[in-house]
């Protein structure tokens, strides 16, 4: 189970009656559920549940028709990006989306774009502020690099790496960000055993070195009964569970759309 030395906090993030619908399909269709600061909240359901849909939102790739988003007090119809970005939100991709022919570590320093403030002219002759800044950025970036283990990699061009170590990577830059909530996309897809364990533990790390908030899909039910605090389950755009685990594993309708019993 996930660390209960960890401190739960209050509500951070609350989703009300979000919908959205591309044309006539609709991904989602009034779901509500909120966030508590420093937890692991798992979004789970069968493909074409609106799971990454609920991610675009939450980060504001997608605009809903219908809802709220109530961020830290702050009650908005929708996000963009860079607001998600710059109030501390950061994401992985379901498909990795790196800088294949860059290095780890230049890639991993990409994450630290946010928090520099050095104009292009000072960046250009790298003097006084972007040299401090550079150096900073460095310092937090060989941090990250240690935390996750890939010190034997940071001189590699990422496309050379394997599918799970490139994953790894993509987390790393997320965390350069110095996030308070990670949005993680399929963390594990297409992972062997020895590979899901390792993100596992860094995600339980994260979440409880860093403190970070996470909010996780995943389609391991054994890694997301195990490592998260709360579950909310989607079903062709609609909640059809939310609650602990436990709660969650014994939900009738949950097990309905797991087994295809309703279907």
């Amino acid at each position: 189970m996930a660390n209960d030395a960890r401190t739960i906090g209050g509500v951070i993030l609350a989703l009300e009656r979000i919908s959205l619908a591309f044309g006539g399909v609709k991904a989602l269709t009034e779901i509500s559920f909120d966030v508590r600061e420093h937890e692991i909240r798992a979004i789970i359901g069968p493909n074409g549940a609106g799971k990454s849909s609920m991610l675009n939102v939450i980060n504001g790739v997608y605009q809903p028709q219908q809802g709220t988003i109530t961020f830290r007090g702050q009650m908005r119809r929708d996000m963009v990006p860079h607001q998600a970005a710059a109030y501390g939100i950061a994401r992985t991709f379901q498909n990795i989306a790196l800088f294949k022919g860059m290095t780890v570590l230049d890639n991993i320093m990409t994450g630290r774009n946010l928090t520099m403030r050095a104009t292009i002219l000072e960046q250009a002759i790298h003097i006084g502020r972007a040299r401090r800044e550079e150096l900073s950025n460095r310092r937090k970036v060989e941090e990250v690099i240690d935390f996750l283990e890939i010190q034997h990699i940071r001189k590699t061009p990422v496309g050379r790496l394997p599918y799970g170590l490139q994953k790894r990577v993509e987390l790393a830059r997320a965390l350069a960000a110095e996030p308070s909530m990670l949005l993680l996309d399929e963390p594990m897809a297409g992972m062997n055993v020895e590979e899901k364990q390792d993100m596992c533990r860094f995600v339980l790390d994260v979440n409880e070195q860093y403190g970070t908030t996470i909010v996780l899909i995943e389609h391991d039910m054994g890694v997301v009964m195990d490592i998260s605090d709360r579950v909310v389950v989607l079903d062709y755009g609609k909640k059809i569970g939310d609650g602990t685990p436990d709660e969650v594993r014994s939900n009738p309708a949950v097990i309905d759309a797991y087994l295809g019993v309703s279907h």
